[in-house]
């Protein structure tokens, strides 16, 4: 048997080739069948290259149709796939193509003149260029390969992909992705979210990251479906689209975006059977506006670029604004004290993972590895959260996150969500920087409703003193336009933590 994923992918295929595979915004669309063709030239121009089972291969490039097809392409050949943010600079990149020692290289045209003397300084000796139109260096080599490739046997424990994390606090770690991993969590997805034979999903999310690569293309490859392609989010388009569509998968800034269209109401969505949203939390009222608008109510999950999806709300029951909801079949997910006790439902605590999606271990750290995994084989996710008496999950807050002031923990949600309740407040960011008696102060970053008086800081001390417990309450309150955000929505506390650090004495 081949646990290759591709080999799964491809058992899922439409019998008719034919069958559109993504739509496109220029009205082309690629049938399963060229998508195959592609991937297949794409596997054999690397396995060509005398690259074998288990090299990696670093993507840099924007989102195109063909850069997803080199994906499934390194899937077949049996390379490692190795993506990397558009955004990266040659810093970064230098770190990581001397970490991971990637065969081969495919970089967005702009970033050669600086990183093919890099990859040839790190004894890499195949280098491609693709840009957003699918044109260029890698495209022309494989113009003339065979379009048919025996896909490459491998184990289910075997790498499939390497991700690294964001890297916010010391070294990026590059997660180590195998096929069981990704199988796992592809036929949990599929099943759990009630794919059907005629569903459209709407593609606007990056593909460097889980989200919009594991998350996203994996529910519509195994479906065996389309999805209307986009190179990123417009929300008029994705209006537009919600016409002939059925699934959305978004970041909570998307579901935002889409509140500001006027044309976003119930006969808009009509269509659509489900959206779904994730890579960071979803204020309450942004749940509660869009179903008010729209008659839809936003299925929340929870994962990690280590583990994939975790938990879920559940297609079928209630989709409770303010958690993650159940964790997912197969996987397991527990809360823990400090001591490494269960904690009571209710009771915040460390989040534990385990099951055939969650990661064998980070690249070459095998230090990082024994810290990372608990003596029975639970993945320390670095989140801390509860569980309600009924099972939904709620995420309180990253780990490092966690505010000592004074000798108590302060968890930085808890604040936030007393803060949105005032009505001058769109949204707010709670972090702790240092303090000459406390060892934290808590510092409140908030960012005013539009149309509405900037909040003072003296306001929001005054409306959360009634609230919560002293040792709680901010310290400073500082008013920005708004909050720095990673690609995928995610609120950069360590910029703001940098940004409102009192001066060095």
């Amino acid at each position: 048997m081949n646990d290759n994923l591709y080999a799964l992918f491809e058992s899922r295929f439409p019998a008719d080739r034919s069958q559109p595979f993504l739509l496109l915004d220029d009205g082309w669309a690629m049938s399963y069948g060229e998508a195959e063709a592609a991937c297949a030239r794409y596997a054999a121009l690397l396995s060509g290259l005398g690259l074998a089972p288990g090299d990696r291969v670093a993507v840099q490039v924007e989102k195109s149709p063909e850069a997803l097809v080199l994906y499934l392409a390194c899937l077949r050949a049996g390379l490692v796939y190795l993506p990397l943010n558009s955004a990266y600079q040659q810093g970064e990149v230098s770190y990581f193509l001397e970490n991971a020692e990637p065969g081969a290289v495919v970089a967005q045209p702009r970033s050669l003149p600086w990183l093919a003397p890099l990859a040839a300084s790190r004894g890499i000796r195949h280098v491609f260029s693709l840009d957003e139109a699918g044109q260029g260096s890698l495209a022309d080599a494989a113009a003339g390969a065979p379009a048919a490739f025996r896909t490459v046997a491998r184990r289910a424990d075997d790498l499939a992909a390497i991700l690294y994390t964001s890297g916010t606090t010391g070294r990026s770690k590059g997660a180590m992705i195998s096929h069981r991993n990704l199988a796992a969590n592809a036929k949990v997805l599929h099943a759990y979210w009630g794919f059907r034979p005629d569903d459209v999903l709407v593609h606007m999310l990056p593909l460097f990251h889980v989200h919009g690569l594991f998350v996203a293309c994996h529910c519509v490859l195994m479906n065996g479906t389309a999805m209307r392609f986009h190179a990123k989010f417009d929300a008029a388009r994705a209006l537009r689209d919600f016409a002939k569509s059925t699934v959305f998968m978004g970041v909570p800034t998307f579901y935002t975006r889409l509140l500001a269209e006027a044309g976003l109401a119930r006969e808009a969505c009509s269509r659509m059977r489900l959206f779904i949203s994730g890579s960071a939390p979803l204020l309450a009222e942004t749940h509660a506006q869009f179903e008010s608008r729209t008659g839809h109510r936003i299925l929340e999950r929870y994962g990690m670029t280590e583990t994939g999806m975790l938990t879920s709300n559940p297609l079928d029951g209630e989709r409770r604004p303010g958690t993650v909801g159940f964790p997912l079949p197969g996987t397991e997910v527990r809360v823990v004290d400090d001591a490494g006790a269960a904690c009571r439902c209710g009771d915040i605590g460390h989040i534990q993972v385990k099951g055939d999606n969650v990661l064998s271990g980070y690249w070459r750290m095998p230090e990082k590895n024994k810290e990372e995994f608990t003596a029975d084989g639970f993945f320390r996710t670095g989140d801390v959260g509860a569980f309600s008496a009924d099972g939904y999950l709620s995420i309180v807050g990253r780990s490092k996150d966690l505010i000592i002031t004074g000798g108590y923990n302060v968890y930085p949600k808890e604040v936030e969500l007393a803060i949105d309740e005032l009505a001058s407040v769109a949204e707010s960011a709670v972090i702790g920087v240092p303090h000459p008696d406390f060892g934290e102060a808590v510092t409140a970053v908030v960012v005013p409703r539009p149309g509405a008086p900037a909040p003072t800081e003296a306001e929001v001390i005054a409306w959360l003193k009634g609230r919560l417990a002293n040792f709680k309450v901010p310290k400073r309150v500082h008013v920005v336009s708004e909050l720095p955000r990673n690609t995928m929505g995610k609120v950069q506390k360590n910029v703001l933590r940098d940004r409102f650090a009192p001066p060095r004495a």
